[in-house]
């Protein structure tokens, strides 16, 4: 009993503490990583570098993009006109307003967000993206991506992008995704991953938390998860361009691992992008 109480209360301060992180980058505007006063690229520019076309970033109303990606959930998904689209951790609203054109009138996209400055900033963003698209199709709801604020098989697509990394419980995500797709919807996230274990220096600083990074988890495991999901289907593709760029662009999150890490190992050795695609089955599953 003791034991599962720790546990708990661990969970929680990981959970705060990633909801105070990314409060304060809501306020301030951008990540600490994207700022250009520490030398990291400016979020159009890293974007661009992971696959989002001008034209997409066109539609976004100011400040949606914070520089928070590591890939592109929305070109994995090959959104379709009138899906329904739901977005795990979507921040300030940024592959949400992308999405939306993608979907069109006829479709809608949720997204989640358990930081209020995040929600409140999203919420606000509706109106400059109403005007550009001359759509209204677009949500954000306040709550934890383990216990979603969304009804049971009526999702045709979940999204995520760097977020579900910062999740103390990832099989319970995985399991709410499971739960909420249509049968046959599919899922496609942009993460995080280890490709081997990172030292505990690493894991152990808070700044790496928030940087999606110390609670990310092996290729594998995650492989493991989305299974015990009930999900199939799988596809687990790792991209190293991400984590080298941001080590050239000299990041200052990836240098401070990079001053934890053995001699002459680089975070890339360790680090990848993940592309996970997967589909909830057509038949009764994911109980």
């Amino acid at each position: 009993m003791v034991a599962k109480k720790k546990k708990i209360q661990s969970a929680e301060t990981v959970r705060e503490s990633v909801r105070k992180g990314y409060g304060e980058i809501a306020q301030a505007g951008l990540s600490c990583c994207a700022s250009s006063c520490c030398g990291a690229p400016q979020p159009a520019q890293l974007a661009e570098a992971i696959g989002y076309s001008q034209k997409d970033l066109a539609v976004l109303p100011e400040g949606a993009n914070m520089g928070l990606s590591c890939g592109n959930p929305t070109a994995l998904a090959s959104l379709r006109p009138g899906e329904v689209v739901l977005d795990l951790g979507s921040g300030g609203g940024f592959d949400c307003f992308i999405a939306g054109p993608k979907v069109g009138r006829k479709g809608r996209i949720i997204g989640v967000d358990m930081t209020p400055e995040m929600v409140a900033k999203a919420r606000k963003n509706i109106a400059a993206y109403t005007r550009r698209t001359g759509l209204s199709n677009v949500e954000f709801r306040l709550g934890e991506i383990e216990h979603l604020p969304v009804a049971d098989s009526s999702v045709d697509v979940v999204i995520s992008n760097c977020v579900i990394n910062l999740s103390p419980d990832k099989p319970q995500v995985w399991r709410e995704i499971a739960r909420v797709l249509k049968p046959g919807g599919r899922v496609a996230v942009s993460d995080l991953a280890l490709l081997k274990p990172l030292p505990p220096e690493v894991t152990e600083m808070v700044v790496a938390l928030i940087g999606c990074i110390a609670g990310a988890v092996l290729v594998e495991e995650t492989r493991r998860m989305v299974e015990a999901a009930g999900l199939t289907e799988i596809v687990l593709t790792p991209k190293a361009d991400y984590i080298e760029s941001m080590t050239q662009w000299q990041d200052p999150l990836y240098q401070k691992i990079m001053a934890h890490l053995p001699p002459g190992a680089k975070p890339s050795d360790f680090i990848t992008s993940l592309e996970v695609r997967a589909r909830k089955p057509a038949g009764p599953c994911c109980a």
